[in-house]
């Protein structure tokens, strides 16, 4: 079944679809009508890995970064990217203060560069 999921998404290149007829394996029944795609499968196959990966680490971007070989920040950045993408994800827009500050702490970047985003 994954594979043929990975496949339609192949086929659709990205673009929108909706499903209109739905069978029940080993059964006699098939129903019509117009489904929307759930919202995780609209994602980029790369981003429907990235995503599954995340909640089989349960949540912990330290073993995202060991999973992907990337940074935190790569991580936090690509699971917002993601989230934005969602209608029901509520994001907040503004200034996250303590993400700011958690870089800082990191070493990521300087005080001078976390002063400047603050006071933006």
């Amino acid at each position: 079944m994954n594979a043929d999921w990975q496949e339609l998404v192949s086929l659709t290149r990205g673009a929108a679809f909706a499903i209109e007829r739905v069978r029940i394996e080993g059964k006699d029944v098939a129903i019509e009508g117009r489904f929307d795609v759930p919202p995780l499968a609209r994602l980029a196959s790369d981003d429907q890995v990235f995503v599954m990966a995340f909640v089989r680490s349960h949540g912990s971007i330290k073993r995202m970064e060991e999973l992907f070989g990337v940074s935190y920040p790569t991580v936090k950045n690509r699971l917002n990217r993601i989230a934005e993408q969602f209608e029901f994800a509520e994001i907040d827009r503004g200034l996250d203060r303590s993400r700011v500050l958690t870089r800082l702490e990191r070493g990521e970047i300087s005080a001078a560069e976390a002063l400047k985003e603050l006071d933006s």
